[in-house]
C-alpha cells in the first residue's frame, strides 16, 4: 500500500447550490484535516451515496469555474458533474490545483505564450514548469477519510484514474465527461488529447 498521513474529516455543512443555468443541488460540503499538501480542498457530497460511488477530481479554475471563460472546459465540466454526481450519488472533490498545478498567475502567463502560438502543455514548459504539476495524493486521503476505498471516475483523464489507483484507491469505471467545445478551447481541447491521451471524441467534430 502507498505510504501518505491519514486525513480525518474535520466539518460538515449544507450548502445549496445554484448555477447561472438554473440548475440547483444541494451539497454537503466536507472540509479535512490533515492533507498532505496542506491545501484546503473539498469534498461535496451530492445525491444518495451508497455502494460506490461516482467521484470527480475537480482541479480549481478561476477564470472557469467562476468567470466563465471559454478558454477551456472547465466551468461546463463542473456543471455537469454536479448533476451527473447527484443522480448517481458521489462527491465531487474540488482541489485547489489551478492551472494544473502552477497556480494562478502561472496560468495566465501560459495563457498569452499560447496566443503566440504554443500549446496549452509547451507552454507551461516554457514557463520552467511542468506540464502537469498535479499530484493526487490529498484526494486519495479524502477518500479515504469519507470511507470510499472503491471509487467510479468521472473524468477523461487517464492520469487521475492512475495515479488513484497508484495510491490504494480502487478505480472500477471511468466515465467520461462530455464534449464541451468552444471556438476559444479547441486548440486546448485537441492538445489534450493528442499530448496525454484524454478521452474527449473531438476527432468527429473537429477534423
Amino acid at each position: 500500500m502507498p505510504q501518505h498521513g491519514t486525513a480525518t474529516v474535520r466539518s460538515r455543512v449544507r450548502i445549496p447550490l445554484t448555477f447561472p443555468d438554473g440548475y440547483r443541488a444541494d451539497a454537503e460540503v466536507f472540509t479535512f484535516h490533515g492533507l498532505d499538501d496542506g491545501a484546503e480542498h473539498l469534498a461535496l457530497a451530492l445525491g444518495e451515496v451508497r455502494g460506490t460511488p461516482l467521484v470527480r477530481l475537480h482541479s480549481e479554475c478561476l477564470t472557469g469555474d467562476v468567470f466563465g471563460s471559454d478558454r477551456c472546459d472547465c466551468g461546463p465540466q463542473l456543471r455537469e458533474s454536479v448533476e451527473r454526481i447527484s443522480e448517481a450519488g458521489g462527491y465531487l472533490l474540488y482541489l485547489r490545483q489551478e492551472g494544473r498545478g502552477i497556480g494562478l498567475y502561472n496560468k495566465l502567463d501560459a495563457y498569452a505564450l499560447q496566443d503566440a502560438g504554443l500549446d496549452t502543455y509547451d507552454a507551461n514548459t516554457a514557463l520552467g514548469l511542468p506540464e502537469d504539476g498535479r499530484d493526487y495524493t490529498a484526494a486519495a486521503q479524502m477518500l479515504a477519510a469519507l470511507g470510499a476505498p472503491a471509487i467510479d471516475l468521472l473524468s477523461n483523464n487517464p492520469d487521475k484514474a492512475a495515479q488513484l489507483s497508484a495510491l490504494g484507491v480502487e478505480v472500477g469505471r471511468r466515465v467520461p465527461t462530455g464534449v464541451h467545445l468552444s471556438e476559444s478551447n479547441v486548440h486546448y481541447l485537441r492538445a489534450k488529447v493528442e499530448r496525454t491521451g484524454h478521452s474527449i471524441a473531438l476527432p468527429s467534430l473537429v477534423g
